[in-house]
C-alpha cells in the first residue's frame, strides 16, 4: 500500500538455507528417537520390516520344545483338557526325556495345586530322580499399603511375588524359575532374564541354561578366577554340592552380582576365551561357558531375537516322547542328547491356543508364538549371545540427527534432477546397510523414523525450498505490480500472460470502506512531500491488518480506502476476515497516532456485503483497479454514519450474521439519502471474549433504551439513555438517541415508523 520503509532482504547463503534443512530434520528425528512415540513407532513398523526382510534363522540345534496340543490328550487316552490329567504323565515324559539324553528340562506349566497324592508323588519322584528338572513360579502383582508409625495409610507400593509349585514337586525341583514377558499393547518384543522385582530372581530360559551348564561349574570357576573375579571362595566348587532350587538360585545371584559389581568383568572373560592358544575346553563346553557369561553380564531385559514363525524352533509332540515314536518322526527326530528341553503348551495350528503371544511373526493363519517356544526363543539367544543389541541413546540420537542432516543437505543443495535420485540411493544405502547390521549383527538400528519420516520431510523441505527460491525470481516484476494491483492479479499478470480484460469479474464480495477524521487539518499544515510521506506511512500502518486478513481488493480514494474480500456467500470467511481486520486495523491506527501526535481523529470504518465488480476501469490505454457497485457505495454510507452517531466500526446487520466471538450492539435501522428502506446497522465493539464487563453492560442498557425508544416510547426512552449517557459520558449512540428523544418530547414532528432514522445528510 505505501512504499515507505520497505528494504530488500538479505539473502542468506544457499548452504545456510540447506545446513537449516538438515538441521531441522536432524533434530525432528533426534526429537522422536527420545519420545515414547517414536520407540513405539520403530517397534510396530520398523523391527517387523526389518525381520520380514531377514526372514527365519536356524535356531540353536540344543533347543527343542516339547508341546502339548489340543490333540496330545487324545493321542495319549486321557481327558482334552490337561488340569484332568494324572501328573503321574508328566513323570514319564521326564523319565522318557531323561533316558533319551536331555540335559535340562523346564516345564513352562504351573502345577499350583496338589491333585492325587499317588500321581503328584509320581511325578515329583521321577523331577527327583532326574536331577535337570526346571519347573515353573508363577510371578504375581498386588498393589499393598503403606503406613506411618501410627498405622495411618500414607500411600501404596506394588509388590510382587513368586508362587512355586506345589511343596512335593518344588523340592523336587533342580531349579525354579518365573517366565514374566514385558508387553506394549498386546505385543511381546522383550523378555526378563533376570527378575528385579523378586530380587534379581532368574527367570525360567536362564535356570535352564545354568543347570545344562552345571557340570561343568569347576571350569566356569576356574574361568572366573582367570579374569580376576572377586567373590568366589563362598561358592561351591562342584555340581553335586548344589541341593535343591534355592541353593540353584542363590548361585545365580551370586553370579549374577559378581558381574553387577564388576562391569569390566565380563570383557576379560571375553578375552581369556577368545585367546586362540586356548584349546582346554570342547566345543559344546565353550559354548555353554560363552552362554554363562552373556547370562550374566548382559541387562535385565532383553530384546527377543525371535528365530521365525511358531514352529521354527524343533518342536516334538508330547505324546511322540512318551510313546518313543510317531509316523511323522525319525529316532533321531526323539534323540534329545544334550539338548534343552522346554515343556509347555504350544499348537501350531490352533490360534486359539491357550498360552500365546502376538509378536511380529503371527502367521497369516492368526498362530501366536506360545510362551514356551519365547522362552525357548530367550535360551537360544542367550546361548548363541544373539539377543538384539540397541545402541545407547546418544548413537541413536547421532544416527537419526545424522541421516537427517545429510539427506536435507542432498535434498537442497543439489538440484532436484541429481538431488532426488542421489537422495533416493543414500536412502536405500542406509536401508541396506541397517538390514545388514540387523541380520548379521543382531544389532536393531533405527529403520521407521530415518525412512518414513525424516527422507519424506527432507525431500518434501528441500523441494519446496527449491521451488520458493525459483519463484523468488518471478516475484519481483509481481511485487511491483502489487503495488498497483491484487496480489492474485499481478501473479496472473506477470507468470500467466493475463489479458487485463480476463481479471475483471462480478462477484460477491463484502465492502470495507475506511476514513480517518482530521486529514483536511493536517493537509493544511504539511508541504506536499511531507503529507505525501505522511499517508504513506498511514496507508502502510492501515494495511498491515488488511493484509493478515487476506484482503482480495484494496483501492485508495484520497485519504480513504475501499476494500473488499470476494467469494462464495456460504463462506463465512468472506465476512469474518473484515471483521477482524476491523478491529485489528483500529489497534494499528492507535499506535499509528502514537508516532503522529498531530492526527487527533478517529478511524472510521463501515462494512457491507453483496454482489460487486471488480476489475480495471478507465479508458484512453490508462485503467485503475476498481470496485464498483451498491455494496461499496452503501459501505461507504455506513462508515459516514459513524461521524453522526459517534462510533467507530459498523456494519450492516447481514455482514455478522451468524459469526461468533464478537460483541456487538445493535444501533438501529438507518434509511440513507436517496435509499427507500431502511438498513439494520450493527456496532462492532470487540471479540466477545475478551470484551469488557463494562462494554457487555453498556449493550444490554443500551438495548433496552433501543427497544423502548424504536416502540415510541419517547419518555421512558429518554430516561434510559440519559442514565446510560451518566454511567457512559463519551457513548455517542446513547448522545444521539437521547438527543431524538428530547426533539420529539420538545414537540419535534415524531417519524411514522420509530424503528427506522431518515437521514437528511450524506
Amino acid at each position: 500500500m505505501g512504499f515507505s520503509g520497505k528494504k530488500k532482504a538479505q539473502r542468506l547463503p544457499r548452504w545456510i538455507k540447506g545446513l537449516t534443512v538438515g538441521v531441522v530434520t536432524g533434530l525432528t528425528g533426534a526429537a522422536l528417537g527420545l519420545s515414547f512415540l517414536g520407540l513405539s513407532f520403530e517397534r510396530n513398523v520398523g523391527l517387523p520390516w526389518l525381520f520380514g526382510i531377514r526372514g527365519a534363522l536356524e535356531p540353536p540345534p540344543e533347543l527343542v520344545v516339547v508341546a502339548i496340543d489340543a490333540r496330545t490328550g487324545e493321542h495319549l487316552g486321557l481327558p482334552s483338557l490337561t488340569r484332568e490329567w494324572p501328573r503321574s504323565i508328566h513323570g514319564k515324559l521326564v523319565d522318557a526325556l531323561v533316558e533319551r539324553g536331555a540335559s535340562a528340562i523346564a516345564f513352562d506349566v504351573h502345577f499350583a495345586k496338589a491333585k492325587s497324592d499317588e500321581d503328584d508323588l509320581a511325578f515329583a519322584e521321577s523331577v527327583k530322580r532326574a536331577d535337570r528338572v526346571v519347573l515353573f513360579e508363577k510371578l504375581t502383582g498386588r498393589r499393598a499399603p503403606v503406613s506411618d508409625q501410627t498405622g495411618r495409610h500414607v500411600g501404596s507400593v506394588w509388590v510382587e511375588e513368586l508362587v512355586p509349585p506345589i511343596p512335593a514337586l518344588a523340592e523336587s525341583a533342580k531349579g525354579l524359575g518365573p517366565f514374566p514377558l514385558p508387553k506394549v499393547s498386546a505385543t511381546v518384543y522383550q523378555s526378563w532374564i533376570f527378575k528385579d522385582s523378586v530380587g534379581d530372581a532368574p527367570t525360567l530360559p536362564a535356570v535352564a541354561l545354568q543347570l545344562s551348564a552345571l557340570e561343568y561349574l569347576p571350569e566356569w570357576l576356574q574361568l572366573l578366577e582367570q579374569a580376576g573375579a572377586t567373590g568366589l571362595a563362598e561358592l561351591p566348587a562342584a555340581a553335586e554340592a548344589l541341593t535343591g532350587a534355592e541353593s540353584l538360585r542363590h548361585l545365580m545371584r551370586t553370579f549374577r552380582g559378581i558381574f553387577v559389581n564388576d562391569p569390566d568383568l565380563g570383557k576379560r572373560v571375553v578375552d581369556i576365551l577368545n585367546r586362540q592358544e586356548r584349546t582346554v575346553f570342547s566345543e559344546r563346553v565353550n559354548d555353554l561357558l560363552k552362554g554363562l557369561l552373556y547370562l550374566y553380564s548382559g541387562d535385565s531385559v532383553r530384546y527377543l531375537n525371535f528365530y521365525g514363525p511358531p514352529g521354527t524352533i524343533r518342536t516334538i509332540p508330547y505324546h511322540a516322547v512318551i510313546k518313543g515314536e510317531d509316523p511323522n518322526l525319525t529316532e533321531e527326530d526323539l534323540n534329545f542328547t544334550n539338548k534343552i528341553v522346554f515343556v509347555g503348551f504350544s499348537d501350531l495350528y490352533d490360534p486359539g491356543q491357550p498360552d500365546r503371544f502376538y509378536t511380529v511373526f503371527t502367521n497369516d493363519d492368526g498362530v501366536d508364538l506360545s510362551g514356551v517356544e519365547i522362552a525357548a526363543t530367550s535360551l537360544g539367544n542367550i546361548l548363541s549371545g544373539s539377543s538384539l543389541g540397541v545402541p545407547d541413546l546418544w548413537t541413536t540420537l547421532f544416527v537419526l540427527f545424522g541421516f537427517g542432516l545429510v539427506m536435507g543437505l542432498v535434498v537442497y543443495l543439489f538440484p532436484a534432477l541429481i538431488g532426488v535420485p542421489i537422495s533416493i540411493a543414500m536412502a536405500a544405502c542406509y536401508a541396506v546397510a541397517v538390514q545388514w547390521v540387523f541380520n548379521g549383527q543382531d544389532i536393531w538400528l533405527p529403520m521407521a523414523i530415518p525412512l518414513l519420516v525424516q527422507y519424506p520431510m527432507a525431500l518434501f523441505m528441500g523441494l519446496l525450498a527449491q521451488y520458493l527460491l525459483e519463484r523468488r525470481r518471478g516475484q519481483h516484476i509481481t511485487e511491483a505490480i502489487s503495488y498497483y494491483l491484487p496480489e492474485n492479479v499481478a501473479r496472473d499478470l506477470s507468470v500467466n500472460a493475463l489479458d487485463p480484460s480476463d481479471a475483471n469479474k462480478v462477484t460477491f464480495s463484502t465492502c470495507l470502506a475506511t476514513d480517518m477524521s482530521g486529514f483536511s487539518t493536517i493537509a493544511e499544515k504539511l508541504t506536499p512531500g511531507e503529507l505525501a510521506e505522511f499517508l504513506n506511512d498511514y496507508f502502510d500502518a492501515l494495511a498491515e491488518p488488511l493484509r493478515a486478513y487476506h484482503v482480495d481488493v484494496t483501492e485508495f480514494r484520497a485519504d480513504a480506502i475501499m476494500c473488499a474480500w470476494t467469494g462464495d456467500p456460504s463462506d463465512v470467511d468472506v465476512r469474518r476476515q473484515p471483521i477482524l481486520a476491523s478491529l485489528d486495523a483500529l489497534e494499528a491506527i492507535a499506535r499509528f497516532k502514537q508516532r503522529h501526535k498531530m492526527l487527533e481523529g478517529q478511524l472510521r470504518i463501515g462494512l457491507e456485503v453483496g454482489t460487486v465488480y471488480v476489475g480495471h476501469a478507465g479508458g484512453g490505454g490508462h485503467f485503475v483497479y476498481s470496485i464498483v457497485g451498491d455494496p461499496a457505495n452503501t459501505a461507504s454510507r455506513i462508515e459516514g454514519l459513524n461521524k453522526q452517531i459517534g462510533t467507530q466500526i459498523l456494519a450492516a446487520e447481514t455482514v455478522v450474521d451468524g459469526i461468533d466471538d464478537l460483541l456487538l450492539r445493535r444501533v438501529g435501522s438507518f434509511q440513507f439519502v436517496g435509499k427507500t428502506e431502511g438498513l439494520p446497522i450493527v456496532e462492532i465493539l470487540s471479540r466477545f471474549s475478551i470484551a469488557s464487563s463494562e462494554q457487555k453492560r453498556l449493550c444490554e442498557q443500551f438495548s433496552q433504551a433501543l427497544d423502548l425508544f424504536q416502540k415510541g416510547e419517547w419518555e421512558k426512552a429518554s430516561e434510559r439513555f440519559e442514565a446510560t449517557q451518566t454511567e457512559f459520558p463519551n457513548d455517542g449512540p446513547s448522545g444521539f438517541y437521547l438527543a431524538l428523544c428530547r426533539q420529539y418530547l420538545d414537540g419535534a414532528a415524531a417519524p411514522e415508523d420509530p424503528a427506522v432514522i431518515k437521514l437528511t445528510k450524506k
